[in-house]
């Protein structure tokens, strides 16, 4: 099949990956435009772009994804289909455009989950397992139909980080899957049921502020949720100190954000039992283990 690949971050590589070492053509590739960062506004391309780069794709990234240009191109590669991993919503006259329809690969067990951030909020959660989902598009986000669904359990130790990488594996997987029976035409579909709907809204700083008043489950969980990034905080005397890992203690005697710092721990109480930190990062200094914060600072 003559596929257009829609994906900006590197969790819709291993997809692409997948896709390009198939037997289908990957015609054109469409990601984010280029951005300037650092001090040095030195220009960054997206992880899809430089796989495109890397492998003599044609790579497309539209300021507007309703631009004509951009839609007189798509319309001349002429695609079988479009497949959307990790990338903004398309306008219906983007993702009518292909005969045999576009898909999206979402990184829940649809319809829980929808939104920004359901690899994010299922950790926050204290979910034990997700999932992934490829579906149509339609009009409404998050809402078509189910093509496939794959289970993916969730660790102890897993956080935002190593459940992310594994999911992306998995989704390349579960892409080829939806594109071979797409192509055979052995689509089965299964409407969503909007009453189970849950929702997974973008991540944002307030998402991130540790309430020590919480149950120091639910802090342990929300520090998971957010390592390696964006990260989970406090603050403490006007600065600012990320938390990556963090363990739960069985400690009654602490006040919620009440600090207990000894020559190698540094605990905190809860709205329920304490958390003992693991590795911190102050603000403007390097991220560290717990036992190298206590030597040289106090909170």
């Amino acid at each position: 099949m003559k596929i257009i690949f829609f994906g900006t971050p590197e969790f819709a590589v291993p997809s692409l990956q997948k896709l390009h070492n198939s037997d289908h053509e990957v015609a054109a590739i469409v990601t984010a435009p280029d951005k300037e960062r650092g001090r040095g506004r030195k220009v960054s391309f997206s992880a899809v772009k430089q796989f495109g780069v890397d492998n003599n794709i044609e790579v497309l990234q539209p300021p507007k994804l309703s631009d004509d240009i951009f839609l007189s191109r798509l319309k001349e590669l002429n695609a079988d289909l479009f497949i959307i991993v990790a990338f903004r919503i398309l306008p219906e006259k983007v993702f009518t455009l292909p005969a045999n329809g576009s898909f999206n690969l979402h990184g829940s067990m649809l319809p829980k989950y929808r939104g920004a951030a359901p690899i994010q909020w299922a950790i926050i959660n204290g979910d034990t397992e997700t999932g992934l989902t490829t579906f149509f598009l339609k009009q409404k986000v998050d809402t078509g139909n189910i093509i496939l669904q794959k289970k993916i359990s969730i660790e102890e130790n897993d956080n935002f980080g190593t459940l992310h990488d594994k999911m992306s594996i998995a989704g390349a997987d579960l892409v080829i899957d939806t594109v071979y029976i797409i192509e055979t035409g052995n689509v089965s579909l299964t409407e969503q049921d909007s009453t189970q709907a849950t929702g997974a809204p973008k991540i944002t700083k307030e998402t991130c502020k540790i309430n020590w008043n919480d149950s120091a489950e639910s802090i342990h969980n929300l520090v998971r949720g957010l390592s390696p990034f964006p990260g989970a905080y406090f603050i403490k005397d006007g600065k600012q100190y990320k938390v990556y890992k963090t363990k739960i203690v069985d400690r009654q005697d602490l006040t919620p954000g009440n600090f207990e710092q000894t020559k190698k721990e540094l605990i905190v109480g809860c709205g329920k039992n304490a958390i003992c930190i693991l590795e911190i990062q102050p603000e403007g200094r390097k991220r560290m283990s717990a036992e190298q914060f206590v030597i040289g600072y106090s909170v």
